[in-house]
């Protein structure tokens, strides 16, 4: 029997799992062979550090959940088995998204594998899996079936099927935080208030399971069965316990998903210099409305277009704009003239 799980037992009780060791090492071994090749085809642009990192501490998240403490108790606790589905479905799918693995082996390979993996990428087959439709659709059927159906009470005697289950939870994270946190050459390109509204649509989606959980009986899918150690929780009080890390943690790490979108967009130059962002859109707009109907001064239109910095014309922030501005805040400095109230 194992002890009382803790946070000692969570970083001491490791269990083998060869098949995820392995697959680790090889996609970590891929991913470092890739930087070292783009380092040396592109010397003066090597392939950023920060990227490498995130990808290999997604690697190890999903270590971390199916092998330390987490993965070793997850047949006893439920709730343990909650914390598990969260790390590999919205913790380590995202990181390794960031890590941009695709983009990485596009810059490193050389053909046929260039050209295989462009095709890939264009396929239909890849245009229907990173579909955002799909990705809502999928998230939602994995999450709900694998915790409200039979199918949880199949997993928790079955090795294969959780097994299974917890590669359905990577591979679904992925296809569906792809078009919306990741920047690879996929067919979709969302705006970010359709990646808001994605991220809001599926939260429900969290916080219904976990209610339904918090509020189980002992005929409910996914009660813990058979022998339990002394320490543990009660069956019913381990599935309400389970329910409640999955409304509130998984809202939880959904909404700072959300506010990770957001720091994307305020640092968007793209958005930026198109006045498509939120913020660049509500200056110019402003700016124009000041300045609009107020010229400049006289010598404003003196110099011919040819003679101005072409990085400064044709915009809402040339020199002309910006004299008019200028003009405006020292007429508003100007003290009234007699006479006027």
């Amino acid at each position: 029997m194992l002890p009382p799980f803790g946070w000692t037992t969570a970083l001491t009780q490791w269990q083998s799992a060869p098949a995820v060791t392995a697959l680790v090492l090889l996609f970590a071994a891929l991913y470092l062979w890739g930087t070292v090749r783009v380092a040396k085809r592109h010397p003066a642009r090597p392939w950023p550090v920060w990227r490498t990192s995130l990808f290999l501490a997604g690697l190890a998240v999903i270590v971390i959940g199916t092998e330390s403490g987490v993965g070793t108790y997850d047949d006893v606790l439920f709730w343990d088995h909650m914390v598990q589905h969260l790390i590999l479905i919205m913790v380590a799918p995202p990181l390794l998204i960031a890590g941009q693995p695709i983009t990485l082996l596009l810059h490193a390979s050389r053909n046929p594998v260039h050209t295989w993996t462009k095709r890939v990428v264009r396929s239909k087959v890849a245009s229907f899996l990173t579909w955002p439709v799909f990705g809502i659709l999928a998230y939602a059927a994995v999450i709900v079936v694998a915790h409200l159906s039979a199918f949880a009470s199949y997993a928790d005697t079955n090795r294969v099927a959780h097994d299974l289950e917890h590669a359905a939870f990577l591979i679904v994270g992925y296809l569906f935080f792809l078009p919306i946190i990741g920047r690879e050459p996929i067919r979709w390109r969302l705006s970010y208030p359709a990646r808001f509204v994605i991220l809001v649509l599926i939260m429900p989606v969290d916080t219904f399971t976990g209610l339904v959980l918090g509020y189980g009986s002992a005929s409910s899918p996914g009660v813990p069965t058979g022998p339990r150690p002394i320490w543990a929780p009660a069956p019913v009080q381990d599935l309400h316990q389970g329910g409640a890390i999955m409304w509130i943690a998984g809202d939880g790490l959904m909404f700072g998903l959300m506010m990770f979108v957001f720091l994307m967009w305020s640092q968007d130059d793209r958005a930026a210099v198109s006045g498509h962002g939120w913020f660049e859109q509500a200056r110019r707009e402003n700016l124009a409305a000041l300045v609009g109907s107020h010229p400049g001064p006289p010598d404003a239109d003196a110099a011919s277009p040819a003679s101005k910095p072409q990085a400064t014309r044709g915009g809402i922030d040339d020199d002309e704009h910006l004299a008019a501005y200028n003009a405006y805040l020292a007429r508003l400095n100007q003290p009234p003239k007699a006479g006027t109230n």
